[in-house]
């Protein structure tokens, strides 16, 4: 079979969209997940476009093993010399520069011809040239561009050096049966694509962003693009995680395969929620919390009977798994430890034991601990990696619906600090408490609240945006039983964040 090359976008064109700028710890943690997970590039980042993706590109290309790191550059020598400086010291570096030469980005965008057009692309290719010799050309709104004006861009380019074309439906016009004739049509009408990999960078503003990066590799193409969750632009670039299943469910039709660690899919997907403060839907394929449920007595019956005859994909590849133990707050370290590590969690004692302690607090307040709790459990981090600041304890009180009194006493650095503030209503007191007690000054962009697990005791997960002196937002999650506990953990993290950013630029 042929062997189809895993592209991750998540940290470039994922984050692009988020309306946040992700800290370099959590891009890094994201990074040697995706590393976990088997993809064969990252695309770190675009160097060019702020000093903070510059070094967290540099950072990434430093410290991340065994895969390709890839940053994105325009066209112009600038941008690819800057590309060059941030991922130079990388194992495997990659430059991925282009430009657009559709109709419409020609006359409104660039205002070139097409021959100026093509000439820039191969000048810009033949520069890279001069630092790496791995290079892809992205051909921006490859599908809205003449074909024969595509034919010359990725001859051009290929015959400068570029070992990758990317074949972008840039705004997600495709229909399958159309993105697969354009990648067939490639394939069989530019002279040298032999000496290239053809890449298919699909977004998904029709709903169509996985069905046509499918047709694309079916035509020929051998890299597919695309980000964890289907974040990204608009309405989202292709979620890598259904084209990969798509892949392993019927690999015969496709003829080609992965090195994918399939068992990392969900840990990665739950990573990359909690990191970016993007939910996923209970009923996204693959990774949604609906996604291996039956409710219908008929679907039941016939699952106990067969797992195939509803199940196409086993839980347990993607590493959700089937069985479970009840824990209860009768249950023990060892019980705790065995459901983690089935959860694909590896701890060490020291960190077993504190969690233990947030489980045995949750385990009081619960009949039982599902797996969305334990979840929950491992991703409700408090602190901010250097100095360490924890909430102990905290009261609201109420006068009517509008007027609300909060009391929170913090643990900053081992110091027992407090302090009260009034409000407009409980959470509204609770956040102005926290800024008084951290003194920053902060704006509220978004505030939303759910339920992560099950039955009338379920974990409130509560995430707020927060946007800071620097004008970049920050997320900040909240775990616990209690909604107004969980929006002060929410507040509180996202403000140690920003905090944290504005102090180190780390």
């Amino acid at each position: 079979m042929r062997r189809l090359y895993v592209f991750d976008t998540t940290l470039r064109d994922g984050e692009q969209s988020l309306g946040l700028t992700l800290n370099i710890r959590e891009k890094l943690e994201i990074s040697q997940q995706l590393v976990n997970l088997g993809v064969d590039i990252i695309e770190a980042g675009f160097p060019a476009s702020s000093p903070g993706d510059f070094e967290a590109v540099q950072r990434i290309a430093r410290e991340i093993k065994g895969v390709i790191i890839c940053g994105l550059s325009r066209a112009v020598p600038e941008d690819i010399n800057l590309c060059w400086e941030a991922i130079k010291e990388a194992e495997q570096p990659r430059i991925h520069t282009g430009l657009a030469l559709s109709p419409i980005h020609r006359q409104y965008k660039l205002g070139v011809t097409p021959e100026q057009g093509i000439q820039m692309a191969v000048e810009a290719v033949k520069h890279a040239k001069k630092y790496v010799s791995d290079i892809e050309f992205y051909s921006e709104d490859a599908f809205r561009t003449e074909p024969e004006i595509l034919a010359c861009v990725l001859t051009g380019v290929i015959e400068a050096g570029a070992t990758v074309v990317n074949i972008p439906d840039t705004v997600g016009y495709a229909t399958p049966w159309e993105y697969g004739e354009l990648i067939a049509w490639v394939m069989e009408n530019v002279k040298n694509i032999d000496r290239a990999i053809v890449s298919v960078h699909c977004h998904n503003d029709l709903g169509m962003a996985t069905a046509n990066s499918l047709a694309g590799i079916k035509a020929g193409a051998s890299q597919v693009e695309g980000t964890i969750n289907g974040i990204g632009e608009r309405a989202g670039n292709t979620a890598l995680e259904e084209v990969i299943m798509a892949i392993y469910t019927q690999p015969s039709r496709f003829g080609i395969q992965t090195i994918i660690n399939y068992k990392e899919i969900a840990r990665t997907s739950r990573l990359v929620s909690k990191i970016t403060g993007v939910p996923v839907p209970e009923f996204k394929a693959i990774v949604g919390e609906n996604a291996f449920m039956h409710a219908s007595g008929i679907h039941q019956d016939g699952v106990l009977k067969e797992r195939t005859t509803y199940e196409i994909i086993h839980p347990e590849v993607i590493g959700v798994p089937q069985n479970r133990i009840v824990l209860t707050a009768r249950s023990g370290r060892h019980a705790l430890r065995y459901r983690l590590e089935e959860l694909g969690y590896q701890i060490d004692n020291q960190t077993l034991n504190k969690v233990y302690e947030r489980f045995l607090r949750l385990a009081d307040q619960k009949q039982e601990i599902f797996d969305e709790d334990l979840y929950a459990l491992m991703g409700d981090k408090e602190g901010n990696g250097r100095g360490k600041i924890f909430m102990k304890s905290f009261s609201v009180s109420t006068a009517g619906p509008a007027k609300a009194m909060a009391t929170i006493e913090l643990d900053m650095d081992g110091q027992t600090v407090s302090d009260a503030a009034c409000g407009n209503g409980p959470v509204d007191a609770i956040f102005k408490t926290i800024d008084r007690l951290l003194q920053c000054e902060v704006t509220l962009e978004n505030y939303s609240l759910k339920s992560v697990s099950r039955g009338k005791d379920a974990m409130g997960d509560a995430m707020v945006k927060i946007r800071a002196g620097d004008a970049k937002l920050y997320v900040g999650r909240g775990l616990s039983t209690d909604v107004i506990e969980a929006s002060a953990r929410a507040y509180l993290n996202a403000l140690i964040k920003a905090r944290t950013q504005m102090s180190t630029g780390d």
